[in-house]
């Protein structure tokens, strides 16, 4: 016997959302953060640095290395795809945005993939409204469509999305692999050979950026989900599902590729504070509403005979949660739940009350337009001086930073921020009621915050947030010369100078025999003892690079007073370049 459905749709309100603002949408989400941008550290700068020595050549394909460090995670398929658009793109574009190209294509790949997911999951029998005696219920293909829209603004908005979606970076394509396996297990009942195809290509992407263990434990646990789908042709998908998972770790094994990186759960309060705090705001709006799909749902995942509209975005979003619990950061892993939680997310809307709809609406009014304010107002400071104490605060955090006006970029914020007054306008006013409006305002708000950010503020994010404005005092301090000797930085450093000079980079290794005129380390904070064991070794301090309050990456510019014969010493026990530590909040996830 199939449960009740709680849903009570009618066909006026699963009318489509236009399709051009569907683009608009993912547009003015996707564009920005791709092309306008410098990169980024630490991750972005370290994925590309990696992607860097593959397309020169100093590196083995199989065996990715950079400065002479393997990557945190094995990921072969991002650095490689990386590294062919580099030098295919060699002489037209700069490597950062050359690289960026594929994965591009694999963002708006995994929103399609996800539109396609929620569309198929909608379509399944027991997801279908309530059937009404004398008929005006919603037919299955409109509604349908309308979760689909429905779950689509939900990903848009939710807050964590944003930049880790924007990065070239082994993460973002785990995302995109992690949409196309829940497309896959949506379109099985469906179309059978579509699906087993798409699944397998899923878990071999994920394995290849990183992830084994993850395609793994998901390609079991799905599959064991599948083999008691109801709605399932067994004998045409069983084989299929179970040799999908076989060939992928077949395939990972012998590439060295699988490692088990997961660790223990946290053991101090102080830990699971700070993962309920992150959980909270990276998901955030969807989290809430998934809550309540799962409540409003429950006898279709409690029952013997479960729902798979609810019971698989379940697993895939509980699979993930529990392994970002058990990795570091967490929120690199908790980035691959939220396709499946905002399909959970969309299922709400067919059972909200009009009340807690209002409630969404002004919230998201209030939050995304306090936000967009802010943006504006510190904009304002930046390039007038009024108001004054915004104008201060960017002085002294940003030291040297000096604001630019570009007309493009101007005029883009313009248009955004009048689109979102309109939209405001729209949601107020009398309009025919449609499934998906309570998210139109939270998808808006996160597009129109996101794209003010890399326009109004980019120089700002640039200069804060890349190594160029380091890497180009550097670059006039040692000219002529151009081979800097390095200690203690780390990989997004060196990949910066790599990317953004001709400097000939050296580490204490190249150098025991080398004769450097110049020497690039980590701030000895006015250390006086410090820079005696230096100059001792040959070196005179000759400035001290200060990048911002924000951070502790001051920089110590010496040169070499006199030829030296250079020895290993306790000295130089630090001059190896230092990789991203499982204490930094930027470094690669150490579990996938």
């Amino acid at each position: 016997m199939n449960p009740p459905s709680p849903a009570i749709v009618t066909q006026e309100s699963v009318r489509p959302l236009p399709r051009l603002a569907v683009a608009i949408f993912c547009l003015a989400y996707v564009l920005p953060g791709f092309w306008f941008r410098e990169s980024w550290k630490s991750v972005d700068l370290t994925s590309l640095g990696f992607m860097l020595s593959l397309a020169q050549g100093h590196s083995d394909w199989w065996h990715p290395s950079f400065m002479g460090q393997s990557p945190e995670l094995a990921a072969l398929l991002p650095y490689w795809m990386g590294a062919i658009f580099i030098r295919l793109f060699s002489g037209l574009l700069d490597p950062a945005h050359a690289a960026r190209i594929p994965f591009l294509a694999l963002i708006v790949g995994a929103l399609c993939a996800h539109w396609y997911a929620s569309f198929y999951f909608a379509k399944g029998r027991r997801a279908q409204p309530v059937a009404f005696a004398f008929g005006g219920q919603a037919n299955e293909q409109d509604y349908a469509k309308a979760i689909a829209d429905a779950a689509l603004l939900a990903l848009l908005a939710t807050l964590g999305l944003a930049q880790p979606t924007h990065e070239a970076t082994p993460m973002l394509a785990q995302w995109c692999f992690v949409s196309l396996a829940f497309y896959a297990v949506a379109v099985l009942p469906f179309q059978p050979r579509q699906g087993m195809l798409s699944w397998g290509m899923a878990l071999l992407g994920l394995s290849f950026s990183g992830a084994p263990t993850l395609a793994l434990l998901m390609g079991l646990g799905a599959g064991l989900l599948m083999a008691g789908d109801t709605a399932l042709d067994k004998p045409r998908t069983s084989a299929w599902q179970y040799a999908g998972v076989a060939v992928s770790v077949a395939l990972v094994c012998p590439h060295d590729l699988f490692q088990w990186r997961l660790s223990l759960p946290p053991s101090e309060w102080a830990q699971w504070h700070g993962l309920l705090r992150l959980g909270l705001w990276f998901t955030w709006p969807t989290w809430p509403l998934a809550l309540w799909t799962l409540w409003r749902w429950r006898e279709h995942w409690l029952a013997l005979h479960w729902s798979r509209h609810v019971v698989l975005p379940f697993f895939f979003t509980a699979i993930f949660v529990l392994a970002a619990i058990m990795s570091v950061p967490a929120e690199r892993i908790l980035l691959l739940s939220l396709p499946a939680l905002a399909t959970l997310a969309a299922f709400a809307l067919p059972t909200l009350k009009r009340s807690v709809s209002a409630l969404i609406d002004w919230f998201t009014l209030i939050f995304f337009s306090g936000c967009a304010f802010i943006i504006w107002v510190v904009w304002l400071a930046m390039q007038t001086g009024w108001p004054t104490q915004p104008a201060a605060n960017v002085k002294r955090l940003l030291p040297g930073f000096e604001p630019s006006f570009g007309l493009v970029a101007f005029t883009l914020a313009l248009v955004a921020t009048f689109t979102w007054i309109a939209l405001v306008r729209w949601r107020a006013g009398k309009h025919r009621k449609a499934l998906w409006k309570s998210l139109v305002l939270p998808a808006s708000g996160a597009s129109l915050c996101w794209l003010l950010l890399m326009s109004l503020w980019l120089p700002l994010l640039d200069y804060a947030r890349s190594y160029q404005p380091l890497v180009n005092q550097v670059t006039q301090l040692v000219k002529p010369d151009r081979c800097v000797q390095v200690q203690g930085l780390n990989l997004a450093q060196i990949s910066a100078f790599e990317l953004h000079s001709d400097l000939v980079i050296k580490t204490a290794q190249e150098q025991l025999n080398g004769h450097c005129e110049w020497l690039l380390l980590e701030s000895l904070q006015n250390n006086s003892q410090a820079i005696e064991d230096q100059r001792k070794l040959g070196w005179h301090l000759v400035q001290t690079l200060h990048r911002s309050y924000l951070d502790n990456e001051d920089m110590d510019v010496f040169k070499r007073e006199k030829p030296v014969a250079t020895e290993p010493s306790a000295l130089h026990a630090p001059l190896e370049p230092k990789s991203t530590g499982p204490h930094d909040a930027n470094h690669a996830p150490s579990s996938s």
